[in-house]
C-alpha cells in the first residue's frame, strides 16, 4: 500500500533546500572574504617580524662600528685627521691609510 505524504511537508523540505541553495554563493564569498583577510593580516604580520630583525641587525653593525672607531688610537686619529686635512694627493692619504690600519692592528694584537 502506497502511503502518500502531505503537501505541507513537501513543501516545507523544498523550501528549506532552496534556502540551502540560495544561501550557498554567500557562505561561499564570507569564506572566501575570511580567508583573504587572514593571508593579508599574516603577510602584514611578516612584514613587521622582517623590520625588527633588519632592525637588530642595523643595530649590531653600529654597535660593531662605533666599537672599532673606539679601539683605533686617539693620537693616531688626531694625526691622521690633521694630515688629511692638508693632502691634497691620492698618495699621502693612502700612506695615512695605511699608517691606521697598521695601528689598529696592533691594537687588536696585543
Amino acid at each position: 500500500m502506497a502511503e502518500t505524504v502531505s503537501t505541507q511537508i513537501t513543501d516545507a523540505v523544498t523550501q528549506a533546500n532552496v534556502k540551502v541553495l540560495g544561501d550557498a554563493p554567500a557562505m561561499a564569498m564570507s569564506n572566501l572574504y575570511q580567508t583573504m583577510s587572514q593571508s593579508l593580516s599574516l603577510a602584514a604580520q611578516n612584514a613587521v617580524t622582517s623590520q625588527q630583525q633588519s632592525n637588530i641587525v642595523h643595530q649590531a653593525a653600529t654597535t660593531q662600528g662605533v666599537s672599532l672607531l673606539y679601539s683605533v688610537d686617539t693620537a693616531a686619529t688626531a694625526a691622521a685627521t690633521s694630515k688629511s686635512l692638508e693632502a691634497d694627493t691620492a698618495g699621502l692619504l693612502a700612506n695615512i691609510l695605511a699608517v691606521v690600519t697598521a695601528l689598529k692592528d696592533s691594537n687588536t694584537t696585543s
